[in-house]
This record gives structure tokens, C-alpha cells and sequence, in this order.
């Protein structure tokens, strides 16, 4: 639809909100993107600080997977706009991308900054208007949008269109507060509340291994809770764990802190040895060595994982025993992490809200995408690749809605 007089609003100037930006501006549409910030795309910049895992190269099926219970939900917009499509995208933007050793794929400047920024600049060459420091309070009587703006209270007449696309609740500095959900409850507009996702974990540490260990990695180790085993990485922290490894198990750990109150996470210091050759190494004579010494130079643990051995309880000293402890360290898990250092959250607009057009059913003309949705996702692509393609899905649905040109009622 080219050319046409219509007039969107985006609320949210994250990757959802701009490739949604991008899309309507490119059918001719008057786009107006508003966002509380300074400046739009705090978060994605953020994520890109380490190297932007845009997404990733798995197989679809596996790769849908990884949304679980939402997957039925996202299905459509990831086949309508999967990870080729999005690394065409970048690269129409002059953005090359690579598949990395582990599938992950990632800009060759492995920076977010140079993919915002020529996204920046083909928005502004097609008329996109950005507010900053709009931060979206609600709707008028007419449809019109509410703003708290550095110059007091605005009032936006009616667009033809509305996309919330704010975010979820985790980096609150960043933009992403769940401030947004005073005006949607205003409205009736159902949610599921906030929690921490791809997070640390609190555990009780004792102050001395606290102080001692503080910033060290545990490397390839096994964590598992319930029936779900990952392999990975954690970072000892003065409260608990971060990491990888810990991040793909946050989803379950949050369950099971709802069911059971204070779940054991087994974390399996040898995952690459079996529990008998590792008790065949412990039985060897220690001679003068110290039992801790012995650890090291007969298992290859590292100083940290040793300690942690006798962290979660009193160290055997029978070789049988010592195995299966290494094999199967528990460590009780007193809760996750806040929302504040979360790198997503779970909860959000429910999508009993959301027909599949991406349409709030109470609130026609008004579309939602992206993180402020009630689906949750690992690190390692899933996160930005379900934000694109539900920004673009609701993209293409405002497109049909305003062909008619329909106004909000």
C-alpha cells in the first residue's frame, strides 16, 4: 500500500518498534515513533555491548522450541520473518552478518551501534518522525495518546493506527520499566505480572567463600533442575550465580521457586567424567597432600569448585562419596534475581488480549509486539529475533487495517 495519507503511531523505540517503523514507512505511511528515553534503542545497544547475538542458525522446529508454551503463538510471525530473513534485512541495511561456531549469528562488526544507526538513517529518509522523551500515559476519549513530555502534558490527535511496542520490565534504566501497564490496566487490557527471566540466582552463600570467590567462573559444568540439564558456564557473584548456564535454566528455576519454595539447583562439576573413573582418581593414595589438593591434582577442579564442595555441606572423604557430591552438587536456590538486572522479563500483555494480528480484541486499531507480550525466551538470538518478527507482523497487519483507511473508534 504506497502512498497513502494514513498515520501510525509507534510507542516504543526498540527493535520492534523501528523495524515496525521501517516497514510502514516504506509503504508510504506518516510514521511518528515515541519513546521515553533520550534516545531511542538504549536496550539494543546495550545487548550489542558484548557482540549482538541478532540470532540464530538452528533448525526452525528446535529453534520455535525455545518459546515453549508460546510457541504456538509466534509460530506465524517466525516462519513469516525467520532468522534468513532477518539477516537479508541487516544486510539491505548494509549490515553483513556471519553464523558463529555455536550457530549464533551476529553482525561481522559485532556491534548493535552501526545496525541502529543505518537504521536511524533510512527512517529519517523516509519522513520518520522520533519524539524523545514522550513517555505514554494513556488514551484520550477520542482515541487521542497521552504523553508526560519534558514540557508538561501533551495530548496526540487520533493516528489511524497505534503500536505499543515499550518493552517488558527488566533494565528499567535503560527504558524498559513496565510503566506502561498503569494505562493498559486503565483500559482492562488483561496481563500476566512481571518476573525476571535469563537472570541470576540468589544463593546464601557464606561470607568467606563469598568474599574469596566473588567474580569467578565456573567453566564447563552441567546445572540441572527437576529434568532439565543445560551445559554451560556461571559466574560466582557475592549473592548467587550468573551466566549462561544458569539464564537458559531461569524459566524452570522460576517455576519451581512457585511450587516448591526453595528448589535445589545440581550443578555437576565433571559433566565429561563418569561418576566411576572420577572415584578410581579420588581412591588414589593422597600421600601429603591435603584433601583439597588432592581434589585439584586428581579431578582438575579449579580452586572455586573445590570450595564449592564444601559449601553445600560437609565434604566427604570417601572416594565413592566425593564423586557422586562432585557429580551432584546441591545448592538451594533462594530466589532469582530482580528485575532490575534481568536481561528480559516474563509476563506481560496476555495473548487472550491479542487477536493474531497482533490487534489488542478490546482496542481496535491498537497493536502490540514484542517484549511487552507474555512469551518468554533463552539468550542466544531468541530474544531479538521474536521482537523483529512480532514488530514486523504487526507491521504488515496495521497495513492491511488502514488500507481502508479506518480511524480508531
Amino acid at each position: 500500500m504506497t502512498g497513502t495519507s494514513a498515520h501510525v503511531a509507534i510507542i516504543g523505540g526498540g527493535p520492534a518498534g523501528l523495524i515496525a517503523a521501517d516497514s510502514l514507512s516504506a509503504q508510504g505511511m506518516a510514521v511518528t515513533v515515541f519513546d521515553r528515553m533520550p534516545s531511542v534503542g538504549r536496550k539494543f545497544l546495550m545487548a550489542g555491548r558484548g557482540g549482538l547475538n541478532l540470532t540464530h542458525s538452528e533448525p526452525a522446529d528446535v529453534f520455535l522450541s525455545r518459546y515453549r508454551k508460546a510457541e504456538p503463538r509466534l509460530r506465524a510471525a517466525f516462519e513469516a520473518f525467520p532468522p534468513e530473513a532477518l539477516r537479508a534485512w541487516c544486510a539491505d541495511l548494509g549490515i553483513e552478518t556471519f553464523v558463529g561456531s555455536s550457530g549464533r549469528v551476529f553482525p561481522r562488526q559485532m556491534k548493535a551501534s552501526p545496525l541502529l544507526r543505518a537504521l536511524l538513517a533510512r527512517l529519517a529518509a523516509n519522513n520518520v518522525a522520533i519524539r524523545t522523551r514522550w513517555r505514554w500515559t494513556g488514551f484520550g476519549p477520542q482515541g487521542e495518546l497521552l504523553f508526560d513530555t519534558p514540557e508538561g502534558a501533551r495530548i496526540f490527535p487520533a493516528p489511524d493506527a497505534v503500536l505499543l511496542a515499550t518493552g517488558g520490565a527488566s533494565w528499567p534504566r535503560l527504558g524498559s520499566d513496565g510503566l506502561w501497564t498503569g494505562a493498559t490496566d486503565a483500559i482492562g487490557i488483561g496481563r500476566t505480572p512481571f518476573a525476571p527471566s535469563n537472570c541470576g540466582v540468589r544463593i546464601d552463600w557464606s561470607a568467606h567463600f563469598a568474599a574469596r570467590f566473588q567474580g569467578v567462573p565456573l567453566k564447563r559444568i552441567a546445572l540441572s533442575i527437576g529434568d532439565r540439564t543445560v551445559r554451560g558456564e556461571a559466574m560466582i557473584t557475592e549473592s548467587g550465580l550468573e551466566g549462561g548456564g544458569i539464564y537458559a535454566l531461569s524459566p524452570d528455576i522460576r517455576r519451581a521457586l512457585e511450587t516448591q519454595g526453595a528448589p535445589v539447583l545440581t550443578l555437576d562439576l565433571r559433566p565429561d567424567l563418569d561418576a566411576g573413573p572420577l572415584a578410581a582418581r579420588l581412591a588414589r593414595p593422597r600421600g601429603k597432600n591435603s584433601l583439597s589438593n588432592h581434589l585439584r591434582k586428581s579431578t582438575g577442579l579449579a580452586p572455586a569448585a573445590v570450595a564449592l564442595l564444601q559449601e553445600a555441606g560437609e565434604r566427604p572423604d570417601n572416594a565413592e562419596a566425593l564423586a557422586a557430591r562432585i557429580k551432584a552438587l546441591p545448592l538451594r536456590v533462594a530466589g532469582l534475581a530482580g528485575l532490575e538486572r534481568a536481561i528480559s522479563s516474563a509476563g506481560g500483555i496476555s495473548w487472550e488480549s491479542i487477536d493474531d494480528s497482533y490487534m489488542l480484541t478490546d482496542r481496535p486499531g491498537v497493536f502490540v509486539a514484542g517484549e511487552m507480550i507474555d512469551w518468554d525466551a533463552p539468550t542466544g538470538g531468541y530474544l531479538l529475533q521474536a521482537c523483529f518478527a512480532t514488530g514486523l507482523a504487526a507491521a504488515h497487519a496495521i497495513d492491511a487495517r488502514v488500507a481502508g483507511a479506518k480511524t480508531i473508534t
